[in-house]
């Protein structure tokens, strides 16, 4: 444990519902941005990439000093995640804070996170995937604006960057962020409307495995009035009932204002199992909560992946397949 880390976070109160949203400042470019592997390890070849992709999209980028350490399926040992997490919030030369990959691990650095130098050095945080618990916890911890969004190894391609400039660069509001357009060499499922409708609150969620692991921790989410944003890969239709049910029941997702499903890479069952398909499992959890529903917008584990920003009050419009932003997530 890294010195005074663990006892500066346990002091803080616990009342998430109560912070103020924190903006940080908007990215420009020549910024520098610090690159970061919270999670799982990243390879040499991951890495270049990474750098090579902020760099081509106007960006300077210094990697943490730990980020090429390996401890089995985390980049290195809790302290020294957690040590690269807390100098790119201290470092007065970085602008915003990007996660490399995600993979497993930001869950265990959740109780000895500095919430309080975070909060007195707002700044970008983006990922996705396993940043999901980064995301939630800080959010809940300091009221700083959060955004899923692409990885560092992610493929920043138009639709992604056209979005990550919108909304962590322009700051346009209202901005709208809509379903990507289908492409030949990148087909995607077409979005539908689980229930048809309008919903507005603060946008909240991630990984639907990340948000279920949550539950009940210190760190829980609470949809109560926002509107729930939720993407998987990998999972079949059974977990994913199991996992949904777990947030109506733990964390008010059926007190949500309206939710947003992102694409369920590999979600489907395989051929023999005895299952509800995806669809059907989707329905059946969340079809009869009165609420607006919509599956398939652009986010989630795959190649186009837009820019939400936790903690910002939008409309959800489930006809046309759009997310608007009411508030500027950036200053």
């Amino acid at each position: 444990m890294l010195a005074g880390l663990g006892s500066a976070a346990r002091r803080l109160p616990q009342t998430p519902g109560l912070k103020r949203t924190l903006r940080p400042p908007r990215l420009k470019k020549g910024d520098t941005v610090g690159l970061i592997s919270p999670g799982s390890f990243v390879p040499d070849e991951g890495l270049q990439k990474a750098v090579a992709r902020l760099e081509d999209f106007g960006l300077k980028v210094k990697p943490g000093a730990n980020i090429r350490a390996e401890r089995g399926y985390t980049a290195g040992t809790d302290e020294q995640r957690l040590s690269d997490l807390h100098a790119m919030f201290s470092d007065p030369g970085v602008s915003a804070v990007w996660c490399v990959r995600g993979g497993y691990g930001c869950s265990r650095l959740l109780p000895a996170i500095d919430y309080r130098l975070i909060r007195s050095n707002p700044k970008i945080l983006i990922g996705y995937s396993d940043i999901t618990a980064l995301l939630q916890a800080i959010h809940s911890r300091t009221g700083l604006v959060g955004f899923h969004g692409p990885l560092g190894v992610s493929e920043f391609d138009a639709y992604s960057a056209d979005h990550l400039h919108g909304v962590l660069m322009e700051g346009r509001v209202p901005y709208t962020i809509a379903a990507a357009p289908p492409e030949e060499a990148d087909p995607l499922p077409a979005p539908y409307s689980l229930v048809r409708g309008t919903a507005t609150g603060q946008l909240a969620g991630g990984n639907l495995s990340l948000l279920a692991a949550m539950a009940g921790t210190d760190y829980s989410p609470d949809f109560s009035g926002k509107i729930a944003f939720i993407e998987e890969v990998g999972e079949k239709p059974y977990r994913i009932d199991r996992m949904l049910t777990q947030l109506r029941q733990a964390c008010h997702l059926d007190k949500a204002a309206g939710i947003a499903l992102g694409v369920f890479n590999d979600c489907e069952p395989q051929e023999g199992d005895r299952s509800l398909s995806l669809k059907e499992t989707l329905a059946d959890r969340l079809g009869g909560l009165g609420i607006p529903v919509v599956y398939g917008l652009t986010f989630g584990h795959i190649s186009r992946n837009c820019v939400l920003p936790v903690g910002i009050r939008s409309v959800l419009d489930t006809e046309q397949r759009t997310i608007t932003l009411l508030e500027n997530p950036v200053d």
